[in-house]
């Protein structure tokens, strides 16, 4: 399967509790920190969640 990277590039300060769960479960807990996931449908739709919150790139 196809690799994702992901990056967080806003903070979530003041965010639904939700969206913070999906971030730390994404591993992302610091701001311009980047982790790469596989491209499955589970990671998708945690990204599609807080698409606001994060860029993405494929390889």
């Amino acid at each position: 399967m196809a690799k994702i990277k992901v990056t967080k590039v806003k903070s979530v300060i003041k965010r639904p509790k939700n969206q913070k769960r999906i971030m730390e479960s994404l591993g992302l807990h610091k701001m311009n920190q980047t982790v790469e996931h596989e491209d499955t449908p589970n990671i998708l739709g945690m990204i599609n969640k807080v698409n606001h919150l994060v860029s993405v790139e494929t390889k």
